[in-house]
């Protein structure tokens, strides 16, 4: 069994942590330890009190219950002391929409006591090549679109070095190559020594950019640990890729396969969770039955089988 990460070496800890509105828990009981150095997913549909709990780490709520910790220090109580270490893009980012992006960025530099004002204007120059806005830095920020927006954001987090970095949906409003840079940031800033928090709704975006994750339902944690690790106690689903779709259905399941699907001449289904065939076998039965299979096996179960598995429901992206 893995060892729980020693205190110095988590860089947000909470216990019991919990935040209620008007007789709704949003936040029930949480108890998460991000390790140092992770890039950390946050992950759950839409409505199951993501963001709630980030804005309870940051010191923006109060919680109802419970505890939370952040570089080691007792939030909300330490706020003055953490957020100077910490960048974060929370619920999209506040911009002047009559300044440009460069300007909006001067001002955000210029409110951090800790900026030295002689190098502002290099540190905002490096924050927008960084997230691709150089060329639309002299642009008015009412003008970006929702991806612009984001990028700037982000940039504004990335104005001084951070211990910590806390995203919540950071790739909202990009499009499939803007979400790509962005997890290479990601990656880039992880290489670098940042811890990265990152919330996000996106199955696929959990599982190609960060080590560790949590999951999250109606309020409740359900799992954390390494992305590896979630999903091996899960049985992944049988494939079978064939010409021959609906006898190779047909003899699957007469064998026990259960949740067959069939698109594109590939039938998929879930093998039984007890005394299930042998895979030869199976194969065997599918080639003596006339079924021509061009490939077969049982894929590798992925973060949505984890999470159907845990909750007994589809993940449901679009919130």
């Amino acid at each position: 069994m893995q060892q729980p990460p020693a205190a110095a070496d988590v860089v947000i800890e909470t216990r019991g942590l919990a935040k209620r509105y008007r007789g709704t828990l949003a936040v029930d009981g949480l108890d998460l330890r991000v390790p140092r150095g992770s890039v950390f997913g946050f992950l759950g549909p839409n409505g199951s009190g993501k963001t709630t709990t980030i804005r309870m780490l940051m010191g923006l709520i109060a919680p109802t219950a419970g505890s939370a910790r952040v570089l080691g220090r007792p939030m909300p109580d330490a706020v003055r002391t953490v957020l100077p270490k910490v960048g974060a893009l929370i619920e999209g980012p506040a911009l002047y929409g009559f300044l440009s992006g460069r300007d909006n960025l001067l001002r955000y530099d210029a409110a951090d006591p800790t900026a030295d004002p002689r190098t502002r204007r290099a540190r905002v120059g490096a924050a927008l090549d960084r997230v691709g806005l150089t060329a639309a830095g002299g642009k008015k920020a009412k003008a970006y679109s929702l991806g612009m927006k984001q990028r700037l954001g982000l940039a504004a987090a990335l104005l001084q070095p951070r211990e910590l970095l806390v995203l919540d949906e950071p790739t909202n409003g990009l499009d499939p190559q803007g979400m790509r840079e962005i997890r290479s940031l990601v990656r880039e800033l992880a290489a670098e020594g940042t811890t990265v928090f990152l919330s996000s709704h996106l199955l696929d975006e959990i599982e190609q950019v960060c080590t560790h994750a949590a999951v999250m339902a109606r309020g409740r944690l359900l799992t954390q640990g390494p992305v590896a690790d979630l999903s091996a106690g899960t049985r992944g689903r049988l494939a079978v890729t064939t010409p021959d779709p609906a006898d190779a259905a047909r003899v699957l399941a007469g064998h026990g396969v259960t949740g067959l699907h069939t698109e594109a001449g590939r039938v998929t289904g879930d093998l039984p969770a007890t005394d299930p065939p042998d895979l030869a076998d199976l194969n065997a039965a599918l080639v003596t039955a006339g079924v021509r299979v061009r490939a077969f096996g049982q894929e590798r179960a992925s973060l949505e089988d984890a999470f159907v598995a845990l909750t007994g429901e589809g993940f449901d992206v679009a919130g």
